[in-house]
């Protein structure tokens, strides 16, 4: 599909006509299965100071916190108690935890089940951590793009470059991960033709894992005043998602449930076939505050959805999917 075709599907392709295809092309490529992941955000401190997310470290109106190692191997073994075989640990970019650290997290868990599916979402390490996690048993490696338009990703991500975090997306799927990558849609200054470059982006690469989410103000960062409200656009977005890779695993985000009661359902609907679990303690979550108003997404929430979309509910590994290029109908 190329930048027209897409700008027209993002902008007048009738919302039902996108839901229908994306349907068909989850029912092609996919089973109905949903998977489940059981998700443990273990920091929530960052150095980083991105200006849209309320870790950033300038924020001093929230309380931190850092999981030690038995209350984060506690909450995994929650997580496999329930059964669910792939295990997602996420944090901000905080060096705390050292490379050390982290493999001996990730051991632990391959030694309680060989079989549970480890995947990281601890943001820009250097090259050589990420080989170390893959050697100690990681399966995959969530580090989402953001947007592909570099002049917004460098104003929004102070310090920080959109070519280096595209070569460490390259990085990781050299190594051997399964990669996960994702944009915001809303963000201040995105144009359509930018989304339709995401997914130019997204067709190129291949992701195995793509998470897409809605802009969502955090009332103590410095994009507090922007606001976002265009669900349709996200639907489509999931959907174009979906048709043009056919095979990624697409969440049906927590963003989504935030910003719309039925907005998980509504992503399944669209193409989506994850949901991630919160099994980070209480005490905890409610200071991983990446936005306002996050709403926490329990097992029997995710199990309610799920049933409601028709789907299959799926606690199994659910492994790339990913076998090259294939077209659709469009």
């Amino acid at each position: 599909m190329n930048k027209k075709q897409i700008v027209t599907h993002l902008t007048k392709t009738p919302l039902n006509v996108l839901c229908e295809e994306s349907d068909f092309i989850t029912g092609k490529y996919l089973t109905d299965k949903v998977y489940i992941r059981g998700l443990v955000e273990f920091s929530n401190y960052c150095v980083r100071d991105c200006l849209y997310c309320g870790l950033r470290k300038n924020n001093k109106k929230i309380s931190r916190y850092r999981m030690a190692y038995d209350e984060i191997i506690s909450s995994v073994k929650s997580i496999i108690k329930n059964k669910i075989k792939t295990i997602v640990l996420q944090s901000g970019d905080d060096f705390y935890y050292t490379e050390k650290m982290i493999c001996a997290i990730i051991e632990s868990i391959k030694d309680i089940d060989k079989d549970i599916a480890v995947t990281l979402s601890i943001g820009e390490r250097p090259l050589y951590e990420y080989l170390a996690f893959r050697k100690s048993g990681a399966d995959r490696f969530l580090i989402k793009h953001e947007t592909i338009n570099s002049r917004i990703y460098n104003k929004l991500h102070p310090q920080q470059d959109l070519k280096k975090r595209l070569k460490i997306i390259g990085y990781l799927r050299k190594i051997g991960f399964q990669v996960g990558v994702g944009n915001i849609i809303g963000l201040p200054g995105q144009t359509i033709e930018d989304l339709a470059d995401d997914i130019l982006f997204m067709q190129d690469f291949k992701p195995d894992m793509i998470g897409i989410g809605p802009f969502i103000a955090q009332k103590d960062t410095p994009l507090r005043k922007n606001e976002f409200k265009n669900i349709p656009l996200v639907l489509r977005f999931i959907a174009l998602s979906r048709i043009i890779t056919k095979y990624a695993h697409i969440p049906a985000t927590t963003a989504m449930a935030t910003l719309k009661k039925d907005g998980q359902l509504s992503a399944l609907k669209f193409g989506a076939n994850v949901i991630m679990v919160d099994f980070t303690p209480v005490k905890f979550s409610q200071e991983y505050r990446i936005y306002d108003n996050k709403i926490r997404i329990n097992l029997k929430k995710a199990e309610n959805i799920i049933s409601k979309s028709g789907r299959i509910i799926s606690y199994d590994r659910g492994d790339s999917l990913m076998k090259g290029a294939d077209h659709g109908r469009f």
